[in-house]
């Protein structure tokens, strides 16, 4: 995919829904310069968009919440679209109801499976994560992925999950205005709470070229190995 041509509207409009920390500068962090411990892949099959990535306000506005640092946000994109047709309905995007996998071995801390879904253009912001799944790594390293289908989350707290296991559906749940995967690593087991921490993920490729160990970086196109 060729992402130099994709409409700036696609990084304008689709986050309408940053709403939260817009204008503060970037969070403080003591873990800029942290590795990440677990073996961490990519979340999910096919190229995905990144629209928010890297460790900048420029690159990433969640760079100015504390606990989603270096938080991502991707989606997917065919002939400088996120849609089909007028993208008045969930249906309509590409990534929609994509299956989402666990990124590395862990257990199921906490979930939110029963969030209704946003008619896009709306937004959630009584429950910004929408539905979603928090899975402990070890070593105080816990995956957060959001935005699920609602009870499309095939996992329960307390489940022991392999790296690779499908978990849910991709879909358009709390602080969202289109279907889209969050992803960020925390060091607490709870929504919102602690401190990000760079989430470095192996054996992808970036822009077409492979990547051994990285941070994926807004305006990337990005599939496993």
């Amino acid at each position: 995919m060729n992402t130099k041509n994709i409409p700036f509207y696609i990084i304008s409009c689709f986050f309408a829904l940053i709403l939260i920390g817009c204008e503060k500068d970037e969070a403080p962090s003591s873990y800029l310069d942290y590795q990440t411990i677990a073996a961490l892949e990519l979340p999910f099959n096919d190229d995905w968009f990144v629209v928010w990535g890297g460790r900048t306000k420029a690159e990433n506005y969640h760079a100015s919440l504390s606990d989603q640092r270096f938080a991502i946000d991707v989606v997917q994109i065919e002939n400088g679209s996120t849609f089909i047709g007028d993208g008045k309905q969930n249906e309509d995007y590409y990534c929609y109801r994509d299956t989402i996998y666990a990124p590395g071995s862990g257990q199921v801390v906490e979930m939110v499976n029963s969030v209704n879904e946003n008619v896009p253009g709306k937004t959630n912001k009584n429950q910004l994560f929408g539905n979603y799944v928090i899975i402990d790594h070890g070593n105080d390293e816990f995956s957060v992925l959001a935005h699920f289908v609602k009870n499309s989350i095939t996992v329960e707290v307390g489940d022991l999950l392999d790296k690779g296991q499908s978990i849910g559906l991709a879909g358009n749940s709390g602080n969202s205005t289109e279907p889209h995967l969050h992803y960020h690593i925390q060091n607490k087991p709870s929504i919102s709470r602690g401190d990000g921490l760079p989430a470095q993920f192996i054996n992808y490729y970036a822009n077409d070229f492979f990547v051994s160990v990285g941070e994926p970086l807004r305006n990337q196109t990005i599939r496993k190995k």
